[in-house]
């Protein structure tokens, strides 16, 4: 029998689907669905450090009545939408799912700063959360942040949510990063379990008519797999942690891929929220069909066959592989 199985942050899971962070958790009823469809595991939409300083300047109001900073203070915040929701909001529905699903649910922070809000780490943990996944997405803009100041930063906040808390922790990171092996060496020595490679910066948009800034959200397709894929496969076997792929999961093949990069689960957002949860068993269908037919009788045989380390031409993940994609390009005739 074809052993799907794996395991990731110390978790048990029946087979490597994770569903990626995104609004899909919000709903208990439609977390249900996918556990039913077969997903192994959830990570909760993200927390964000921007609605725990909005609480903090509430509370703040409320305590300094009659001071005109609040107002202005609050501008500086973005409405957030569906994910405009208080952090007490957050715990509960964290609380709900738990109690709710049987598969682990990873609870999940969005931040760049250190301070009293990784007290929200420990919450999340005594929510009931199995392993937290912490989302270091920043964007710099100031011309006078050195990228060693930035970096050294996002370490020692991982490594204070590390002490904040006992449960397993993940790091989804950026790819934007000059030197990632070191960096991501750096991460796992604060104390990160896990790295999920990579989150993804939405990019704005102009309106040309209406000469203003376009946020839309543009869903992954497979071809968004290559850049994870390429340094999941670079960093296997170097790293004592564990790996995580998203962004571009779409097919069997992808979650193939995946594995066979080293990866211990591929998560999925874009291909749910484009196909619903009937996805999901298809999927598993597929991926054990090609296990059989090319006899592999466990996913952790495949994991990491096809990493930088394993494969009989390593220059294919550096620069060599540059000119020699160049090189493939024909021109019709």
């Amino acid at each position: 029998m074809t052993d799907l199985s794996t395991t990731y942050l110390g978790l048990s899971l029946k087979n490597p689907l994770v569903a990626s962070a995104s609004p899909l958790s919000k709903k208990i009823e439609k977390a249900r669905k996918l556990e039913e469809a077969g997903i192994s595991a959830i990570v909760m939409y993200s927390l964000f450090e921007e609605q725990i300083i909005h609480e903090s300047l509430e509370l703040d109001h409320y305590l300094s009545r009659g001071t005109d900073s609040f107002a202005e203070a609050l501008t500086y915040l973005p409405d957030g939408g569906m994910y405009g929701i208080s952090p007490e909001k957050y715990l509960n529905q964290l609380a709900a799912l738990k109690k709710s699903l049987s598969i682990p649910v990873i609870g999940s922070l969005n931040g760049v700063s250190k301070g009293g809000w990784t007290n929200y780490a420990r919450r999340i943990q005594d929510a009931g959360a199995d392993a937290l996944e912490l989302n270091l997405y920043y964007l710099v803009t100031d011309a006078a942040l050195k990228s060693a100041e930035v970096e050294q930063a996002q370490l020692d906040l991982v490594a204070e949510v590390r002490q904040a808390i006992r449960i397993p922790l993940a790091v989804k990171l950026s790819p934007f990063i000059t030197s990632l092996p070191n960096f991501c060496t750096r991460l796992v020595e604060a104390g990160a379990d896990g790295l999920v490679l990579f989150n993804r910066f939405y990019q704005p948009d102009f309106d040309l008519e209406e000469l203003s800034i376009v946020h839309s959200l543009d869903l992954s397709t497979s071809a968004d797999l290559r850049l994870p894929l390429r340094w999941v496969s670079i960093l296997f076997g170097r790293l004592k942690a564990d790996f995580a792929l998203t962004s571009g999961v779409h097919t069997a093949g992808d979650v193939l891929k995946s594995m066979m990069a080293g990866a211990r689960v591929a998560m999925i957002a874009s291909s749910l929220l484009r196909n619903g949860e009937t996805i999901i068993p298809r999927l598993l269908g597929e991926l054990e069909g090609w296990m059989r037919e090319h006899e592999y009788e466990s996913i952790q045989q495949m994991q990491g066959s096809m990493s930088q380390k394993n494969v009989r031409e390593p220059a294919a993940f550096e620069r060599a592989n540059y000119m020699k994609v160049l090189g493939s390009w024909r021109e019709l005739p």
